[in-house]
C-alpha cells in the first residue's frame, strides 16, 4: 500500500485546471522544470541561509504543491498529446534532484543526523532508478511502496511541520532516518522483484 495509489482521485480534482493550462499553451516540460527549480531553490535556501525552524513549515506546503505539479505534468503529457523523449528524462531526473534538495536541510536538524539523511537521499535515488528500469526488462515503470515518492513527501512534510512548530525532537527520533532508509531499501527490492515477476508473466 502506498499513498501513490490515491493519485487517480487527486488527478480527478486537478483535471479541469489542467485543461485550462493546456488551452493556455503551458507544456508538461515547463511544469516539470518549474517544480524542480522551486524545490532546489527552497532546499538550498533552508540549508545555506538557515532562516530558522519556522521556515521548515514551507516544506509541507511545497510538498503538497509539488505533488500537484507532478500530477499536472503527467496529465498534460498523457491527456493532451505532450509526451516526449525529453519529458521522460526530465520526469525521472528532476524528481531525484528535487528530493535530494528538499531532504538535505533536515541534516541540520538534531538528532536526525547528517549521515542518515545522506543515506536516505542515496536510497531514494536508487529506488526511483529501480522503478524506472522496469521497462528495460519488459515490465511497466514500477511505483511500488512502502516508501515511494509520495510516501516520502508525506513523511518529510509532517516532519517539516513538526520542526516548524519549534519543539525539540525527542532523542528516539534519531532512529527515524535509519527507519525511513530501510523502508526505502525495501521499496527498491519490491520494485525489482515485482518488475521481474511482471516481465516473467
Amino acid at each position: 500500500m502506498s499513498i501513490y495509489e490515491l493519485k487517480p482521485r487527486f488527478q480527478a480534482l486537478l483535471r479541469p485546471g489542467v485543461r485550462r493550462l493546456a488551452r493556455a499553451g503551458v507544456t508538461a516540460n515547463q511544469v516539470t522544470v518549474t517544480a524542480c527549480v522551486v524545490s532546489v531553490a527552497l532546499g538550498l535556501w533552508l540549508f545555506f541561509a538557515a532562516p530558522g525552524r519556522w521556515a521548515f513549515a514551507l516544506v509541507p506546503l511545497w510538498m503538497l504543491l509539488r505533488m500537484a505539479f507532478n500530477a499536472i505534468d503527467g496529465m498534460l503529457a498523457r491527456e493532451h498529446g505532450q509526451q516526449s523523449r525529453l519529458g521522460a528524462f526530465l520526469n525521472e531526473l528532476t524528481d531525484v534532484v528535487s528530493d535530494a534538495a528538499l531532504y538535505a536541510p533536515f541534516a541540520l536538524v538534531e538528532p536526525l543526523g547528517a549521515f542518515w539523511v545522506g543515506a536516505l537521499i542515496v536510497a531514494a535515488g536508487l529506488s526511483e532508478f529501480a522503478g524506472a528500469l522496469g521497462p528495460t526488462v519488459g515490465a511497466s515503470r514500477r511505483y511500488d511502496g512502502p516508501m515511494g515518492k509520495s510516501d516520502r513527501a508525506f513523511a518529510f512534510g509532517a516532519l517539516g511541520l513538526y520542526v516548524a512548530l519549534g519543539g525539540p525532537l525527542p532523542g528516539f527520533t534519531a532512529l527515524l532516518m535509519p527507519l525511513l532508509t530501510v523502508l526505502v531499501a525495501w521499496t527498491t527490492v519490491n520494485r525489482v522483484r515485482r518488475a521481474l515477476a511482471e516481465a516473467g508473466a
